[in-house]
């Protein structure tokens, strides 16, 4: 099992793909606020034995005021298979203040678009609609394995 080190501990190096775009490659536009504005399925590997639920976190670092938060979400089940416009996770707010994800929709150029997976040994008790780093503050301790998966974005219209 590949494993790197968060503050000081061991955790397991999660790989983080999709069938719907490859790691660094474009995102379809199903997935943005050109499309559906669904989030995109997502296949979790290397998941640890003592993992008991999942996190995700995806923003663009590249918006143009700070990070933008497109999805927050916690206690999915620890599964290879995070299917395409989930709803089996307790929402977080995104960037715009709503529930749930938000489909990248960057207003010029090319940006980046983080997808960071966790897998946490408990089931967090953090009430639905919190934000980011209320997940951030509530995962400390108790990440087992995480990694990252991102797709890029242009609009075309």
């Amino acid at each position: 099992m590949n494993t790197g080190i968060i503050s000081g501990v061991t955790i397991a190096l999660l790989q983080i793909s999709s069938p719907s775009f490859k790691d660094n490659d474009f995102i379809p536009s199903k997935f943005t606020c050109e499309g559906e504005s669904i989030s995109p399925e997502i296949h979790v590997k290397n998941i640890p034995s003592n993992a008991k639920t999942l996190a995700i976190i995806l923003d663009d670092p590249d918006a143009t005021h700070g990070t933008f938060v497109h999805w927050v979400a916690w206690n999915i089940s620890p599964t290879e298979t995070i299917s395409e416009h989930t709803t089996s996770a307790t929402m977080g707010n995104n960037g715009a203040g709503k529930k749930g994800y938000i489909g990248p929709c960057p207003p010029s150029g090319i940006h980046h678009y983080h997808f960071k997976i966790y897998a946490l040994d408990t089931k967090l008790n953090l009430p639905e609609g919190s934000g980011k780093q209320e997940l951030l503050d509530a995962m400390k301790g108790h990440i087992v394995g995480s990694g990252e998966l991102i797709g890029l974005y242009k609009k075309v219209k």
